[in-house]
């Protein structure tokens, strides 16, 4: 079962979406928001799978509470210029109002071949190896990084090449991981010590080989502290 939730200041797009999505019974609507207040904190609170978030909603941007999300986002927007916008980001995909069932569908099939308590899901993270494809444990993976359209997991004394983006393995890793960065998703468990960068931001150490420091942006550091206990 896929845990949804719905993001949207307009109640009849809400319920039009949560129509179509009943028409899958993998598919369990269990949080919906529908102002900017109430958005920002069930994207903060998780308990969800996938967040189906509109971009537009009165004193905020869905666009800046994407990354605070810990599960994939798909926007829905009436506006198609916000599509470059959505993978700047790293949505998982995004749909255009109307929402058309058979595009919704194929969004829903994605999700499926990602989602951690897929039927046919394993721990693992395909990657580009001499020949073929290695798999690496997600236990093994310290910190992902944005590679273009693709991404690099980096392990403890060395790195690989994913052609998966970096929102499509954020979906796929779990509640261990954060995405700390537009640019990154760490595996908490990994995480040596928390330093002050600045007045208002934190750096991460890592216990990899390399002793990685990584910032966190602005926006992420509240809920990371709160999750590291700090």
């Amino acid at each position: 079962m896929i845990a949804a939730a719905i993001v949207d200041d307009e109640a009849p797009a809400r319920s039009e979406l949560r129509y179509l999505l009943a028409e899958h019974d993998d598919i369990d609507v269990v949080a919906e928001a529908g102002t900017a207040a109430d958005a920002d904190a069930l994207v903060r609170r998780g308990g969800y799978d996938v967040v189906f978030l509109d971009v537009e909603l009165p004193g905020l941007s869905g666009l800046e509470l994407a990354p605070l999300a810990r599960a994939a986002v798909v926007f829905v927007t009436a506006h198609e210029r916000y599509a470059v916008d959505a993978f700047a980001v790293e949505a998982f995909d995004y749909l255009l109002k109307p929402v058309d069932p058979e595009r919704l569908a194929r969004v829903l099939e994605r999700l499926r071949a990602t989602a951690p308590g897929g039927p046919d899901a394993v721990a693992k993270i395909p990657v580009v190896a001499p020949g073929g494809s290695e798999l690496v444990d997600f236990d093994q993976v310290y910190y992902v990084q944005a590679d273009g359209d693709y991404s690099r997991v980096h392990a403890y004394d060395r790195s690989y090449l994913s052609t998966s983006s970096l929102g499509e393995l954020a979906a796929r890793l779990g509640t261990g991981f954060a995405r700390i960065h537009r640019s990154y998703v760490v595996n908490l468990s990994k995480v040596s010590a928390v330093r002050r960068s600045a007045p208002d931001r934190i750096r991460l150490q890592l216990d990899d080989a390399a002793r990685t420091e990584l910032d966190v942006a602005r926006r992420q550091g509240r809920e990371l502290r709160e999750r590291l206990g700090l």
